[in-house]
């Protein structure tokens, strides 16, 4: 039982780590077009990250795909950057409810990146055969999917006080939050060690 605690915990800090507030963002672009009423659909396109996260973790863990940190470093905010911008080009629109599998396809792929970019740090933490890092892998997946929910329900409630209490409309409150991702991110991309190859 201790060694679970153990795993959950750095699923939980993955995510919730201020220092590494890449996630943060992507999850906040994911979530700041829905509201309350839209949960399944968030836990839905979460637990599609945590699923892409976790079989990325896998493979490379068994050595069947290994990504350079340079390649996913860069990748990643190209998938934040892009859902920020689609929210950007729907927000308003009738359209969110068919738009699911998009989202669900960056989400996805947003995930296997993640992973694979967090493999070489979870073999690190957890010595041994890949056969012994199953149930620490899994493990992990439950606690990042909790800091996930955590996530998106302080931003579902920023969204709610945001759009009652100042009157911001659910269009105007997504360009703004978009917006600013896309100002944290673009830097991100443009300094990427990618580029110096």
């Amino acid at each position: 039982m201790l060694e679970f605690w153990i795993y959950f915990e750095k699923g939980l800090r993955h995510v919730l780590n201020l220092f590494a507030y890449d996630h943060i963002l992507f999850l906040i672009v994911l979530t700041v077009p829905y509201a309350f009423k839209d949960w399944k659909r968030l836990l839905l396109l979460i637990s599609i990250f945590t699923i892409g996260h976790t079989l990325a973790l896998m493979l490379s863990v068994f050595g069947v795909i290994i990504l350079r940190g340079n390649l996913a470093d860069f990748l990643i905010p190209i998938t934040i950057i892009a859902v920020a911008f689609f929210n950007l080009f729907t927000s308003g629109k009738s359209s969110k409810q068919e738009s699911i599998s998009i989202i669900g396809l960056v989400t996805l792929f947003f995930g296997i990146l993640h992973g694979l970019g967090f493999a070489a740090y979870f073999k690190t933490i957890h010595t041994g055969s890949p056969q012994s890092k199953l149930l620490p892998l899994l493990e992990f997946a439950f606690g990042i999917e909790t800091s996930q929910i955590i996530v998106i329900f302080i931003v579902l409630i920023l969204s709610y006080i945001v759009q009652t209490l100042f009157r911001f409309s659910k269009r105007d409150w997504t360009l703004v939050m978009s917006s600013f991702v896309i100002g944290v991110v673009l830097p991100m991309i443009l300094q990427s060690e990618f580029w110096n190859r």
